[in-house]
């Protein structure tokens, strides 16, 4: 009786041990820490095709930068050229195409009752549109007027040109109205070669039978006035007074590539910050 009792009482011991001894294993276990990670974000075709705007903006930035360059390069060879020294008009087409925005020097004589207008036209002065001229009174207005094209009979070969003689006002048009401007007999005349201009965009097309032009279309108005297609901007080395204002050849181009760079690369950068932000953050 007494031998069964013990059995039972070390039975219940070792049961006990045993029960111990895992409650102590599992509490001294580290507890499992608890993740809460987002779930993995993969960049979609559509993801890869908006990556292509800061792309696309970027290289137009990039671009801008070099047109800059090419225009900025542009202009100073155009100032080179006008303030070149004067030489001979040449007697071949193709040295002339060479001379474009180059002065020549020719001697000859006017055929003012042949001269034609180019219009209208505002006042340049010293290659860019201005509101001053001390050749002009106070007050004119300088932004509508015309450019005075006259022939001119070269003295040392037979051949007339043109020559625009340079910008008069509107109500100057009339070569009544300016009389001590029309020289007579040989003159000596500086002027820049300037080449045949196609029509601007959105500019109507000169009017056959007019006398005035909206552009310089060279083989139309030798047609008219019997001269050959060479035209020379005269400068103001021999403006008369009462004449044109000579110096009308322009020189200046717009050069806003500036402002394009700074639009391009800002919109690269805040479209390259946004696509980060909805792809590559969330990853």
């Amino acid at each position: 009786m007494n031998r069964t009792i013990g059995f039972q009482t070390l039975s219940k011991i070792r049961q006990f041990s045993t029960s111990s001894r895992l409650l102590i294993e599992v509490q001294s276990k580290p507890k499992p820490t608890l993740r809460f990670t987002e779930q993995r974000r993969e960049i979609g075709p559509f993801g890869w095709f908006l990556l292509s705007i800061p792309t696309a903006t970027f290289a137009l930035g990039t671009w801008q930068i070099q047109r800059k360059a090419w225009k900025e390069n542009l202009i100073r060879t155009l100032h080179e050229r006008k303030h070149a020294r004067p030489a001979l008009l040449p007697s071949s087409a193709e040295e002339i195409e060479e001379l474009e925005y180059f002065p020549v020097h020719v001697r000859g004589q006017f055929l003012h009752d042949k001269e034609i207008y180019i219009g209208p036209r505002s006042l340049l002065v010293d290659g860019d549109a201005s509101t001053k001229s001390s050749l002009i009174s106070k007050g004119q207005n300088t932004n509508q007027g015309y450019l005075v094209v006259t022939p001119f009979q070269l003295a040392d070969r037979n051949e007339t040109i043109l020559v625009n003689r340079g910008w008069v006002p509107a109500k100057s048009k009339d070569p009544k109205t300016r009389q001590n401007g029309q020289i007579q007999g040989e003159v000596d005349v500086i002027g820049v070669v300037r080449l045949h201009e196609n029509r601007p965009n959105f500019m109507p097309k000169n009017r056959e039978g007019s006398n005035i032009w909206y552009y310089r279309d060279l083989e139309q108005m030798s047609q008219v006035t019997g001269a050959s297609p060479i035209f020379l901007d005269a400068t103001t080395d021999f403006d008369s007074q009462g004449g044109p204002v000579g110096g009308q050849t322009r020189i200046s181009l717009r050069n806003e590539h500036l402002s394009y760079i700074f639009t391009w690369y800002s919109l690269c950068g805040i479209t390259s910050f946004m696509w980060y932000r909805q792809f590559l953050r969330r990853i």
